[in-house]
């Protein structure tokens, strides 16, 4: 995101993808009832990082939901 920035060019499907991971973002937190701070967090880095940052998210709550039940 941080390239297409720089550069003043934005692909509408980057925009789209973009607004959809940071939504799923806040979903996924509030779903996990993640405090406000968390929540930023994960916004900021998805922010960053962009889809990878939503993976991350999607990564460590699948880690947490296994080991909590086991």
């Amino acid at each position: 995101m941080l390239i297409f920035l720089l550069l003043g060019v934005y692909p509408w499907v980057l925009v789209l993808t973009f607004a959809i991971s940071l939504y799923l973002t806040f979903v996924e937190t509030r779903e996990q009832q993640m405090d406000k701070r968390h929540t930023a967090w994960w916004l900021q880095l998805t922010f960053l990082l962009h889809f990878a940052g939503y993976l991350a998210l999607r990564g460590w709550t699948f880690y947490r939901r296994r080991h909590s039940t086991a």
